[in-house]
């Protein structure tokens, strides 16, 4: 299983870009609810720490694209360094109106401008693009690493906000968080030799690379897929509330993405053969399958048996997380030209933004409104949306992706793009 993650390390700088990546990474995790900790604390109201992180989250979904066209356009470096350095400075200004107890409507000014952080892990994916384009395998244990990173991320990056803010003092979160992003761009463009080149003639027509047909259907995938992660996290934390246990929510939490994290490592050694776009069918449907238990188990099971089998029950449904989203980047590389696939990663990891704001709004009214295990049926709801926008765009990308007698699923290649 090693075997396969070595050759992908064996292209020189390879380790020192996705190394350097991961550090730059943290902060998309961290930043969202260290802003909800430190307003929480400091303002005492989690409307308005809401509010702010919301704002964050809405800029970034407006922003995050075009700042990564500007990428595809003009070079990692000479877009993500000077992208870093008006987050950075937002994020100082965020960090002395909370401190100094600026009017509230400063608070949505920085956030706001806080949405153009460049996105990291799209240009660690393009990177790696570049270096196994035609290696399919390599490319395949490639994303599949990326995928588990981003897991980690996820895992580490909430308490390292929430810890620090709740024991040292309300804004390190968020300071973490941009010491991390300084420190991490600025490694990670100082390795040059990895970025990839630039195809500048292939922007002459100013087109959007969501203008692609089979895009679209991703990134409408991508929010349903992000309303279940939204409203899993929300349902569950409630659960274990109303359980009398909501300090184990974090650890059930944990399991969900330990689920997702084990699939991932083990499907980047995988031989794979066959569709592509029908593997990703695949997948959302067993997604939306895998979140049948949690309604059953939230309603007849309570107390520490039920934060186990609700533990149990995530930890199966995280199965099937990275595998999909590692054969949905793959499809990405394959639908958009190389000239806009930073653009491209970055629309998914968008439409996932957005579902996740949508899901947790969605999850809060069904608790308020039903009870806490009656709000699994909107991750169950959400699961059922992606799978059918899935199976209804799969003509698109068909469409969009190389003939099946041109290679897709040849033996001798096992090509995920073809």
């Amino acid at each position: 299983m090693l075997s396969s993650y070595r050759q992908i390390f064996a292209a020189p700088g390879s380790l020192a870009f996705s190394s350097t990546g991961f550090v730059a990474r943290l902060p998309i995790s961290m930043t969202g609810i260290g802003i909800v900790t430190m307003l929480a604390e400091l303002r005492g109201s989690w409307g308005l720490a809401g509010a702010v992180s919301a704002v964050l989250a809405l800029a970034a979904a407006v922003a995050g694209p075009q700042v990564s066209r500007l990428v595809d356009r003009y070079g990692q470096r000479r877009v993500a360094l000077p992208a870093t350095a008006v987050t950075l400075a937002a994020a100082t200004g965020l960090l002395l109106s909370a401190r100094l107890g600026a009017p509230d409507w400063t608070l949505f000014v920085w956030a706001a401008a806080m949405g153009g952080m460049p996105s990291t892990g799209a240009m660690v994916r393009a990177r790696w693009a570049h270096l196994y384009r035609d290696e399919g395998p390599k490319l395949h244990t490639a994303y599949s690493l990326e995928a588990v990173v981003d897991e980690i991320c996820f895992i580490v990056g909430p308490i390292l906000s929430i810890g620090l803010a709740t024991t040292v003092f309300p804004e390190a979160g968020v300071l973490l968080a941009a010491v991390f992003l300084a420190v991490g761009i600025a490694l990670f463009t100082a390795q040059r030799g990895t970025e990839p080149p630039l195809h500048p003639e292939a922007h002459h027509g100013g087109g959007s690379a969501i203008r692609n047909s089979g895009l679209q259907v991703l990134v409408l995938t991508f929010v349903a897929t992000g309303a279940i992660f939204g409203s899993v996290e929300v349902v569950t934390v409630a659960f274990a509330k109303a359980q009398g246990h909501v300090t184990s929510s974090s650890l059930v939490l944990a399991v969900y993405a330990l689920g997702s994290c084990l699939a991932g490592v083990v499907f980047g050694t995988l031989k794979l053969k066959g569709s592509m776009a029908r593997r990703f069918i695949l997948g959302v449907a067993v997604m939306a399958v895998s979140m049948v238990p949690l309604v059953i188990v939230g309603q007849t099971v309570s107390g520490t048996p039920g934060m186990l089998a609700i533990g149990g029950a995530l930890f199966v449904a995280g199965t099937s997380i990275s595998p999909t989203l590692i054969t949905a980047m793959a499809l990405v590389e394959k639908l958009v030209p190389a000239a806009q696939l930073t653009e491209g990663m970055t629309w998914t990891t968008t439409g996932l933004a957005l579902g996740v704001a949508l899901g947790s709004s969605a999850a809060g009214w069904a608790v308020d409104a039903a009870g806490a295990p009656a709000g699994y049926w909107v991750p169950v709801a959400a699961a059922a949306f992606g799978a059918l926008t899935a199976l209804a765009g799969l003509g698109r990308l068909h469409a969009g992706l190389p003939a099946e007698g041109s290679g897709e699923g040849a033996p001798q290649t096992v090509d995920l793009g073809r």
